[in-house]
């Protein structure tokens, strides 16, 4: 990197240091205290290397919506389809006999984004409790609560009361994928960690979850 890229800039007076984060997008985003701005740039300079590796593995990862002069594509259940896009009155994302249809009032990415998000969370709703039941039964585990939101991090999760959050981006995956996550929070009603114990249950319903575990890391959550 020869040149100073563009970045964010969020000023948080709380803050004591200066922290250099590369959004799902691939953006540059600076959270930092007050500091002058010869300070954020000497560091966006001296860590050219490590944001272009950064960037690039983000982007390389499947999953992340591709927009791009109004050609939209975007991954559901591990295909990547692409977006019709129609103006309209109001944003909103169809999905009818295997098309996918954007309407947008105006193209503006943030709004897409929030679009495609709320597709694929009113999606998890009506498909992921059908398929949690089903290895319910089969492992022989039930969990006390299901929810689902979009987390930045985790693809599902199983707190101490039993209850089982799974992310709306689940839906970006390929239907095997799904079901090892599935398993795996499931079978954290039974075991509280990640210790031999636990894998030897998930083996039991999911003999190849090494192999999935690895796939899973080349989507973006």
């Amino acid at each position: 990197m020869d040149f100073l890229p563009t970045y964010k800039h969020i000023i948080n007076p709380k803050l004591k240091n200066i922290y250099l984060h590369i959004d799902k997008n691939g953006d540059i985003v600076v959270k930092s205290p007050r500091v002058p701005m010869e300070k954020i740039e000497k560091l966006l300079i001296s860590k050219a290397k490590w944001i272009n590796n950064a960037r690039e593995k983000i982007l390389n990862k499947k999953g992340n919506p591709q927009l791009e002069n109004n050609n939209i594509n975007i991954y559901y259940l591990g295909k990547q389809i692409e977006v019709v896009t129609k103006e309209s009155t109001a944003n909103k994302l169809d999905f009818i006999d295997n098309e996918f249809t954007l309407l947008f009032t105006n193209y503006n990415e943030d709004e897409i984004h929030k679009t495609i998000d709320k597709f694929y969370i009113t999606r998890a709703k009506l498909t992921l409790p059908i398929i949690i039941e089903k290895w319910s039964k089969t492992i022989g585990l039930e969990h006390t609560k299901l929810r689902f939101r979009k987390t930045k991090r985790q693809w599902g999760s199983c707190n101490n009361k039993n209850e089982i959050c799974l992310n709306s981006s689940l839906m970006k995956l390929p239907p095997y994928l799904i079901d090892y996550v599935i398993i795996h929070e499931l079978c954290h009603i039974k075991h509280k960690h990640h210790q031999k114990s636990f894998w030897d249950e998930v083996r039991i319903f999911c003999p190849n979850f090494k192999e999935y575990k690895k796939e899973l890391k080349e989507f973006s959550v």
